[in-house]
């Protein structure tokens, strides 16, 4: 039996807002955590990624707002610049029916100035990372004292990070009579020992606690090492046209393998640790508004990458760590929806398969690799157009929507999504239209060629594709 969230006690708005974003009934962590956290209770979760957590643990946040106040009364932390920035996008959807809510990302990767100067403006709800929130404190470009909710997302991973110490001192900074909500996928002694002086008598919440597996198809598959990536090709090959990642024990052979797919004619791109933050960031957009649909990643991508709708998972070789393996199935299978999970095996790889077997207490279903398929596989669906201006250029998602289903002439069904970064935006576009739509938005410019017309005013702009 679901609950609906009209039995929460919140405003006719909020509520409206929420039926509008589609959620009609609480997930398991969010009716049992949503009643505590409204009586303002500091709650430890146990709860999985594609549970529902952040609309747990925001709808919470935002109820105790006030929008009046223009001080930062929501922190947010959580361990990757990924996560931190799917986590800020939600809660901006929650918050329309809240009223004008001012939601900031302190992350690393960037720099700390443009950062700064957003803090001088002010804001209600802040997300990031740790160390980013710490160094901030620390040049007095942010004040927590106003704060009423802390968040600790996905705690075991920032404390198995490293992070404990910066998110104590963060929290120091934080008043006393703060509530504070703990979301982590495990709770084990040493964790316990190391939060409890954050939390003031918690209400422990465990929700789905066991990994997600039974929703996740998983097959093995034993190769030869150097059929490895082939196999992966064939795999590929055989599976609807959709979005897969394909997981690498290394960084070499996350690239090897992603200029192979390339020159098959997958739209593909590499993920791993040593690239430039930017370039991670714009692989992952690519990657999220389905201008590439494989993506080839090291473990960075673990933990805190949240893709909707992800069809296949893919690992190019067998981890030793059973822990390792879970998150990275569990990246398919979200939300309660079924998912794949296909394993490539050396013949020295069994011993891992077989420790994996000891852990879950499951068989390994081991199955021939399927022939390999003669048709190309399909092109991604969208191509992303990427435009010279951002939130410093007060461009909005209803400027480049407007322009793209005006003067370009598109449907708002060819439109895809929408990403403002501080200098740049990046729109989804169909890629039947897409160059369609940059030759119409390049007529209203004088300039021409690679600049186009928004609201009169002239960007660069260009295409990317995988």
């Amino acid at each position: 039996m679901t609950t609906p969230f009209s039995a929460l006690a919140l405003d006719a708005r909020f509520l409206a807002n929420l039926d509008t974003l589609g959620y009609k009934s609480m997930t398991p962590v969010q009716a049992a955590s949503l009643p505590p956290a409204l009586e303002g209770r500091d709650l430890i979760v146990q709860a999985h990624t594609g549970s529902g957590k952040t609309a747990a643990f925001g709808i919470g946040m935002l109820n105790r707002l006030n929008p009046t106040l223009f001080a930062v009364q929501g922190l947010v932390l959580c361990p990757t610049r990924e996560l931190a920035d799917q986590v800020a996008q939600e809660l901006r959807r929650l918050a329309r029916g809240v009223g004008n809510i001012k939601i900031l990302t302190l992350t690393g990767g960037v720099a700390l100035r443009p950062q700064a100067a957003s803090l001088e403006h002010g804001a209600h709800i802040v997300v990031g990372t740790p160390g980013r929130v710490r160094d901030h404190l620390a040049r007095r470009t942010l004040d927590l004292k106003r704060v009423q909710v802390l968040v600790l997302d996905e705690a075991d991973r920032m404390t198995d990070m490293g992070f404990y110490d910066d998110i104590a001192a963060v929290a120091r900074d934080c008043p006393q009579w703060r509530q504070t909500l703990l979301f982590s996928a495990t709770y084990p002694d040493d964790i316990r020992a190391a939060t409890s002086e954050l939390l003031r008598d918690p209400v422990e919440i465990v929700v789905d606690a066991a990994p997600t597996r039974p929703r996740i198809e998983q097959r093995f598959h034993e190769v030869p090492f150097e059929s490895r990536d082939d196999a992966v090709a064939t795999l590929l090959g055989n599976q609807p046209p959709g979005s897969a990642i394909v997981f690498c024990n290394t960084r070499v052979h996350c690239q090897e393998l992603a200029d192979l797919l390339h020159e098959r004619g997958f739209a593909v791109r590499a993920l791993y640790g040593e690239l430039e933050q930017r370039e991670r960031d714009e692989i992952l957009l690519l990657f999220s508004n389905r201008t590439v649909s494989v993506l080839v990643a090291t473990d960075v991508a673990a933990r805190g990458l949240d893709i909707a709708d992800l069809d296949v998972v893919i690992n190019a070789g067998m981890t030793p760590d059973p822990e390792v393996y879970v998150h990275r199935i569990g990246r398919t299978g979200r939300a309660g929806a079924t998912g794949l999970a296909l394993t490539l095996c050396t013949s020295r790889d069994k011993k891992w398969v077989a420790q994996l077997e000891n852990a879950s207490g499951e068989t390994a279903d081991w199955q021939p690799l399927p022939p390999p398929v003669d048709t190309p596989p399909a092109p991604a669906p969208m191509l992303t157009l990427c435009i010279a201006g951002g939130k410093k250029d007060k461009l909005r998602p209803a400027d480049l929507l407007g322009a793209l289903t005006g003067d370009a002439g598109l449907t708002r069904e060819q439109v895809g999504k929408i990403n403002i970064t501080q200098f740049t935006s990046y729109v989804a576009v169909a890629r039947e239209v897409a160059g369609q739509a940059l030759e119409r938005l390049s007529k209203n410019a004088p300039l021409g060629g690679e600049f186009g017309a928004i609201k009169g005013r002239h960007f660069r702009m260009r295409l990317l594709a995988a």
